[in-house]
């Protein structure tokens, strides 16, 4: 990325742009200690616009949860427009854990979705109340490469404005608008389990090599093994999970039938 004021310059504005044509104040952002909250969270900002920040943590590890803190601490000293809120839904997540049938909170992944479906169920609260639009912090690998996101989690939101940024790129933006060191040198993690694993740990490879992954487009065998892994990664995960990517299915009935 060669020139990242400009980038930077056309999010902002972008956003700037579509809040105006809405009857609403501003953005919520839901802030998880990561990159691409922070990235998110500083671009919105830097509209000028009212911004709330979100840190919703449900059994969250400390380093998580002090990274997400941080952030907020720092954009409401750098920004007027930037307040911060924290709501612990861990007793609530418990509760709706508890009411749930044993096959279903004995299941990780359906709990660890319904974190995120939470998380998104009080955003959405909390904007509606205050007048603000929920902007999404997916990037472009996660939201169009592997779908490495909850759908009506994480992947419910208004506006998505760093989705068409490779991570490697998010990083480039985050670094150059002084997000803290601790979130840049952080694992990339979705924060769901409670005991700190990683993307990576998740899906079996890095960002690098996803990213590597989406762009390919040459001889599979002429490819080493890793690299085979790697492609043979992204595309099980897209196949997968390209039903998060797409509209979804209308069952369109012909007019005849109707008749």
């Amino acid at each position: 990325m060669q020139n990242k004021d400009r980038v930077v310059d056309y999010i902002v504005g972008w956003l700037t742009d579509y809040l105006s044509e809405t009857p609403l104040k501003g953005y919520i952002v839901g802030v998880s200690g990561g990159v691409d909250s922070a990235l998110t969270s500083t671009l919105c900002a830097r509209t000028g616009q009212q911004v709330m920040l979100l840190n919703m943590p449900i059994r969250q590890t400390s380093e998580e949860f002090s990274r997400s803190q941080r952030q907020i601490d720092q954009l409401s000293e750098q920004f007027e427009n930037v307040s911060g809120l924290e709501i612990d839904l861990t007793k609530t997540f418990d509760h709706f854990e508890g009411d749930m049938p044993s096959v279903t909170s004995k299941d990780q992944m359906a709990m660890a979705n319904s974190r995120a479906r939470l998380r998104m169920t009080t955003l959405y609260a909390i904007g509606q109340s205050n007048g603000l639009l929920v902007a999404g912090t997916g990037n472009k690998v996660e939201d169009f490469g592997v779908g490495f996101y909850t759908k009506y989690g994480d992947g419910g939101v208004d506006v998505s404005p760093i989705a068409d940024l490779m991570k490697s790129e998010v990083y480039a933006l985050a670094e150059h608008l002084n997000v803290i060191p601790e979130i840049l040198s952080a694992p990339p993690t979705d924060g769901l389990w409670g005991d700190g694993r990683s993307d990576e740990d998740q899906i079996g490879a890095t960002y690098d090599e996803l990213e590597w992954a989406m762009r390919f487009t040459g001889d599979v065998n002429q490819l080493n093994d890793r690299s085979k892994k790697v492609l043979d990664i992204y595309n099980r995960l897209h196949g997968a999970n390209r039903h998060k990517m797409i509209p979804i299915p209308v069952c369109e009935i012909p007019q005849e039938i109707k008749e």
